[in-house]
């Protein structure tokens, strides 16, 4: 099993940044795919960042494209979320996920899930 733990949510006015983390524990052992999903209440679970395990190689929506950054620590099993010119509508629960074997935008190909961080932009 793998245990996932978010932290760095909060309020931040428009413009602004938020560092998102993620740590891991558990059975960690090989590199797990990591990814960062989004959710406003009453709707689907979005897709944000995701990021190979294997690869390195990093994954954004459209819509936060060239603003998040999606990276990872491995000797601390932590992966980031940097968001930056953060705007009203990046409100949401943002949940950190992980896999063994799937790197992908599909929220329910992810085995292990964090609670979710609160992140509330204000205009």
């Amino acid at each position: 099993q793998v245990q996932l733990v978010e932290s760095g949510g909060g309020l931040v006015q428009a413009g602004g940044s938020l560092r998102l983390s993620c740590a891991a524990s558990g059975r960690t052992g090989g590199t797990l795919d990591m990814a960062w999903f989004r959710q406003v209440s009453g709707n689907v679970r979005e897709s944000v960042a995701y990021m190979s395990g294997r690869r390195g190689s990093t994954y954004y929506s459209d819509s936060v494209k060239d603003r998040f950054t999606i990276s990872r620590d491995n000797a601390k099993d932590t992966v980031y979320l940097q968001m930056d010119s953060l705007k009203p509508e990046d409100t949401a629960v943002y949940y950190c996920a992980a896999d063994p074997n799937y790197s992908g935008p599909r929220s329910r190909m992810y085995r292990y899930w964090g609670k979710g961080t609160l992140v509330t932009v204000s205009s």
